[in-house]
């Protein structure tokens, strides 16, 4: 389902192209945003549903944790990427009268947002913007806070999207991020293995009726950075105070940074 379009024959000399990864496939790197795009299309309607089974219902926990730990504030402006149907924004929101602008990749992700929006009679402090975590559509330092949960492993270039991050906020910003991660012991470690491979795929066929993005998504999570290398690289990305926080043993880190 996910193998790179063959390209047709050209008379014009070809550019050299750079590869990266898609779950445990290699894909041209112009393809792999068009190709996360699909996934995500494609389980827009049930997203929360699944991460409900498939976390047993953590992921809620998961996302307060997060949202506790940045304590948001009246008056501040965050911008939260990755994050089209609301389930943060609509966390923070409870907590603070701040403003949120949701950024979003996926148009599909967004209306599911929205629509959430409109049932729960929030009609303020909330906006919509369809963007690439990559090169977001928005002015320097706009925001005091940028936040992303669950979708940074599916960038293609994770120190571009941390550059972004970093441009986008004020000085003394925070940046923060929930991502599965790594357990820390290796027994551990493999029992999770074998329940995202052989579950996780087979849940998402039974609920959405394919369980091939689901087998992405766990394999994306395989392939993301451990804790102390995506420290690394939120420090390389000019931030400093980086700290993490490993939740249910690592099964997922919430990463904290500030603007220098």
């Amino acid at each position: 389902m996910y193998k790179p379009t063959k390209l047709t024959q050209s008379t014009q000399p070809m550019k050299p192209t750079t590869q990266t990864h898609f779950g445990f496939q290699t894909v041209d790197e112009d393809e792999k945003a068009s190709l996360v795009r699909g996934v995500f299309d494609s389980v827009a309607s049930r997203y929360d549903v699944m991460n409900d089974l498939m976390s047993a219902g953590l992921h809620r926990l998961w996302k307060n944790d997060m949202v506790g730990w940045l304590s948001p504030r009246d008056g501040m402006r965050i911008v939260d990427v990755a994050g089209g149907t609301g389930d943060i924004a609509f966390r923070m929101l409870k907590r603070a009268a701040c403003h949120v602008t949701v950024c979003d990749i996926n148009q599909h992700m967004l209306e599911e947002g929205r629509n959430r929006a409109l049932d729960r009679n929030i009609l303020h402090g909330i906006e919509w913007v369809c963007g690439n975590a990559e090169s977001m559509p928005m002015p320097d330092g706009e925001y005091d806070a940028y936040t992303i949960a669950f979708g940074i492993r599916n960038v293609t270039h994770i120190d571009l999207a941390l550059k972004e991050a970093y441009r986008l906020l004020k000085p003394g910003g925070r940046f923060m991020c929930l991502e599965f991660s790594h357990l820390r012991h290796e027994w551990m470690q493999k029992l999770y293995d074998m329940y995202s491979f052989n579950a996780i795929p087979k849940i998402g066929e039974w609920v959405t009726g394919s369980g091939d993005p689901y087998q992405y998504l766990v394999e994306s999570i395989r392939n993301f950075p451990k804790q102390e290398a995506f420290a690394t690289m939120i420090r390389d990305a000019g931030f400093g105070n980086v700290q993490y926080r490993n939740l249910s043993q690592g099964v997922v880190a919430i990463h904290s940074g500030r603007k220098l």
